[in-house]
């Protein structure tokens, strides 16, 4: 129980300061459509956790041919690397434009999809039901979906925002 806490206070701070490593979004440095600037803190996110969305705008810099990392950038990589292959689920609260929001993030198979939520389940058995928030978009191999995409058993990663106790889902990406 104790690792399991450790692991996960581990993984989410390190994803706050990725985050704030990385300038809390990728709005600032690209040139895409206002549809993905409007999921840009959780197109980061799941990008972050390693969920290909197609949003992004720079693909993640190579791995180092060392073995340890050398230089405070190779660090940083090597940190976004073990992220996005280990991070399940947690939350960070970010501050943008608008004032500070809290994104949330889950990879897991969905359990249970209705015309207006989503179930998720992750691998360390955190469940959580996902309100479809009002700009949600639905990614699969890089393209926008409907959300009819979305079938029981399906792996996907979710980003979103948690208001009060509602957990609203802003991107959902189908693997």
């Amino acid at each position: 129980m104790t690792r399991t806490r450790i692991a996960l206070t581990v993984t989410t701070l390190g994803l706050a300061g990725l985050l704030g490593l990385t300038g809390c979004g990728i709005a600032a440095h690209t040139g895409a459509a206002s549809t993905a600037a409007d999921v840009s803190d959780e197109a980061f996110a799941l990008q972050a956790v390693g969920v290909e969305t197609g949003l992004e705008a720079d693909p993640a810099p190579a791995q180092s041919a060392s073995a340890a990392p050398q230089t405070r950038a190779e660090h940083r990589r090597a940190i976004r690397r073990y992220l996005r292959k280990n991070t399940l689920h947690g939350e960070v609260a970010v501050q943008g434009r608008d004032g500070s929001k809290t994104i949330v993030v889950q990879r897991g198979t969905v359990t249970a999809v209705t015309s207006t939520t989503v179930s998720v389940k992750s691998t360390d058995g955190f469940a959580l039901t996902w309100t479809f928030g009002d700009k949600l978009r639905v990614v699969q191999d890089k393209k926008t979906v409907p959300t009819s995409a979305l079938k029981t058993g399906a792996e996907i990663g979710v980003a979103g925002t948690k208001s009060g106790g509602t957990d609203s889902a802003r991107l959902i990406a189908v693997k």
